[in-house]
């Protein structure tokens, strides 16, 4: 039940949300099309499942051209960020709507959604209405109403982005449970970086309606192919092509841009060392197991660095304090753009 994207464009007036973009999902994937605001995910979610018609270009599932196939037809289970549920109707109703729209027996639409209440951890709720329900319910009974018809393929926009951070922390590991469970191929938008890390089998990062890579969570972290890329998927810094930084046996280019370092590839030392630079400590924030520290170098340029708690402890460091990092892993990209920095 694979996907295949083959030169969609779509424009709303002026606006370009998608330039010409191919695209090959495999059966049975999990996949998230990640990006920021504006960058066209949601619109190329919206054309695979028929609620938007490209302008250019065809759109394949399970190889047969559903380019003008109705949702319908194109057996699409669709859940949206704000669940989209019916108030009236109880949650075994909701779940049971398209079976019933589909004539189904009774006998088989209760066994349907016994067996999808069961799969979603609802069991036993089936009475209540949606009002009676979590925030986290309520989004799994949007996801067992899509599976209801059995779907081809399954899309997600934005499934957790109305809920709070431990329900959507909660969520993304309980779809992906479902996910290995019930191998419908599943397609969702997320702009959460973590969330897509965390779930996917692969990343499809897109921006100003482009794709800019395609890979496993893996690939695009540790060998990310643009600048943005490496500017959006985690933390980094975004240093001016000085070359002032240098890593250990890393020659970089003459022609370099700016240059970018994770915040996780700096050494900290309270004594200058080889290859260091002299920081001063500005912040020191603890984020649990990882402590962040804010720091400016002498020529007043802003760097984050992270380190765990034992070596904080070790180096017992304090606000205000003279420091020295070294950077242990330097990217650049030949002819970059300028990106502002994402560091967290």
């Amino acid at each position: 039940m694979g996907i295949r994207v083959d030169n969609v464009s779509k424009r709303f007036g002026d606006f370009q949300a998608l330039e010409p973009i191919n695209l090959d999902i495999k059966s049975g994937s999990l996949v998230a099309l990640l990006g920021p605001s504006g960058s066209g995910k949601s619109t190329l979610l919206r054309v695979i499942a028929g609620l938007e018609q490209p302008d250019t270009g065809r759109i394949y599932i399970s190889a047969q051209d559903a380019t003008y196939k109705t949702v319908q037809a194109r057996q699409v289970g669709f859940v949206f960020q704000h669940y989209a549920l019916f108030k009236h109707l109880t949650v075994r109703k909701n779940v049971a709507f398209a079976l019933e729209l589909q004539k189904w027996s009774q006998e088989r639409i209760k066994n349907r959604v016994d067996t999808l209440l069961d799969l979603v951890q609802l069991e036993g709720l089936g009475d209540r209405y949606p009002s009676q329900l979590s925030g986290g319910q309520r989004q799994r009974v949007a996801l067992a109403r899509a599976l209801a018809i059995e779907p081809q393929v399954l899309l997600l926009d934005e499934p957790f982005g109305a809920l709070d951070a431990k329900v959507r922390k909660d969520l993304r590991d309980w779809l992906r449970r479902l996910h290995d469970d019930v191998h419908v191929t599943t397609v969702f938008v997320t702009h959460d970086q973590e969330e897509a890390m965390e779930i996917a089998d692969e990343i499809v990062v897109m921006s100003n309606g482009r794709i800019e890579q395609v890979g496993t969570p893996e690939v695009v972290y540790e060998n990310p192919a643009t600048p943005f890329v490496m500017s959006f998927i985690g933390a980094v810094n975004v240093l001016s092509p000085d070359h002032t930084w240098k890593a250990h046996h890393q020659e970089l280019p003459q022609t370099a841009g700016q240059v970018f370092l994770r915040p996780h590839d700096i050494e900290v030392f309270t004594a200058s060392t080889d290859g260091s630079l002299p920081a001063t400590i500005n912040h020191i924030i603890h984020l649990g197991w990882t402590i962040r520290l804010e720091l400016s170098l002498e020529n007043g340029q802003p760097v984050t660095a992270h380190i765990n708690r034992e070596q904080y402890k070790t180096l017992a460091i304090q606000p205000h304090q003279r420091v020295y990092l070294r950077a242990k892993l330097l990217r650049t990209f030949e002819e970059s753009p300028s990106y502002a920095p994402s560091v967290a």
